[in-house]
Formats: structure tokens, sequence, C-alpha cells
């Protein structure tokens, strides 16, 4: 991972999207820097289209998408988007799976949550899962004192055991049912939102995130970017970014787009 402050400038100019993770990239000790909204906001008015791209609920992200300088947003690790359109007054909500599927989704996973809080103790149900449309969270270390990596891999091995997907961000392990991730929904909305192949962009796109559950995308974009805390789950992780900024969360977001944007 080289430093951001060394990314070429006759890149910087090439740069028309930044795909954003939220908890541990934007949030610097679960809150939300004012430096790293205000970077959001410098990228608005450069023309540059910011998309965070996030395994939080969808609740929040209905809120983000309406409230924060943003031109939509993907939820619960691929889920679906939302994108508000401000003129029109109108959310837009695509969702990978259809109302029924999700319906047999949750009593599925309202199965495996019992099981899982009986087999690894210490864990809690995330408490924004009562937001959430698609997947069950399982708090490992935001509102629990943190769990050891091995009760965290065994939540995981739990929810692939039960046919799930289980990914692991840096507060939780969020696991769903359905052939789809952060990247899967990503390039949907590039299709049908900004009519754009995201495959023939990929270089004009900047991804930034912290975290194992961003894989998919850090392997997937050249100009793939991780905030300092990247560094503590590198030896667990087989795609790491191309780049990594000097600070941490939040005021790593800040300082990446100070340099993108000078």
């Amino acid at each position: 991972m080289r430093h951001f402050i060394d990314f070429p400038s006759n890149l910087k100019k090439t740069i028309d999207y930044v795909l954003t993770d939220i908890d541990d990239t934007l949030t610097l000790d679960g809150l939300l820097p004012s430096a790293a909204l205000a970077a959001m906001e410098r990228l608005r008015a450069a023309g540059v289209g910011v998309v965070p791209v996030t395994g939080r609920p969808a609740g929040w992200c209905d809120h983000i998408a309406r409230m924060w300088p943003v031109e939509a947003v993907v939820g619960e690790n691929g889920a679906f988007y939302y994108r508000y359109d401000c003129m029109q007054r109108m959310m837009q909500r695509r969702y990978f799976k259809t109302h029924e599927a999700r319906r047999v989704d949750r009593e599925r996973l309202e199965k495996l949550k019992v099981k899982i809080l009986a087999e690894v103790p210490g864990c809690a149900v995330s408490a924004d899962q009562a937001f959430r449309e698609a997947d069950l969270a399982i708090d490992f270390c935001e509102d629990v004192p943190p769990l050891p990596p091995e009760a965290v891999a065994r939540i995981v091995d739990l929810f692939e055991k039960a046919g799930a997907q289980a990914k692991i961000s840096s507060i939780h392990v969020n696991g769903w049912f359905g052939a789809y991730d952060k990247l899967t929904m990503t390039r949907s909305l590039f299709r049908e939102v900004f009519n754009e192949d995201l495959d023939a962009i990929r270089d004009r796109v900047i991804f930034i995130g912290d975290s194992p559950n961003d894989q998919p995308m850090f392997a997937f974009f050249p100009h793939s970017v991780g905030v300092a805390n990247i560094r503590i789950f590198a030896d667990r992780m087989t795609a790491l970014p191309a780049w990594v900024t000097g600070r941490e969360g939040g005021l790593g977001f800040a300082e990446m787009i100070a340099a993108l944007l000078p």
C-alpha cells in the first residue's frame, strides 16, 4: 500500500466518483467528524459524485440519501441502493431480492440469530437491527466489549454453515442469504442510475474503506484506498487497497480529499 499523498497528479483530474465505506472510514470513534462531511461537500462542489457503500441498515440509508451531500447510497453490504431525487422529492429504492424473498430470509435469519447468541458468549444483535431489510448484524465490538478473533470467526462459521454469506466489518459480522455483495449492487447502481458501465470506468473511480468486508471493492478498483486503520486487518485480508492514508477514519478520508482536490 502506497501513501495516498503520492497519488499521481495526472490521475487526480480523471476521478469522477468517490465511493466510500462509512464506519471507521467516514467516522472516527463512532462519530462523523466535520472534516469528513466538509470533504464530501467539496467533492460535490467539484462535480465528483459521492456514493457511500456500507453495511449499515436501510433506515440509516434513507436518511443518508436524503440529507448527506451524496448521489446515492448502497446499503446492507449490497442488498439495495437508495437514491433521493431532490427535484421530484422522491426516493428511488432498488433491492437485490423481492419483498417476499426478504421476508423468507428474515425468518431464516431469526432462527440463526438465536443459535449465534447461544453459542458465542458476549456477542449481541446490533443496535441498528430494527432498521434492517435484508441481513442480520451481530455486534462484536460496537456496543459490547470487544470479542477475541476466534469468537468473531465462530460467528462467521455459524452463518456459513447455515448457507449464508458472512462479512466482517470493523464492528459487526453481517450475514445474509443471496449471491450479492457491495460490488454487485454498485454495478447495478451505476448501470441503472448513472448510465455507466462500472467495469469500463473503474479507473475513474476511487473506493475508500477500512475492513475485510471491503475486499471485493479493493480488488476491483485500481484506485482503491484504505484509511490508516486498515492495517489492523491487513494480515487477515487477501485483497488490500493500492493506497493508504496517514490518518485514521474520517480524518483519513478528509486527508485523501485534500490531496485529491488541492
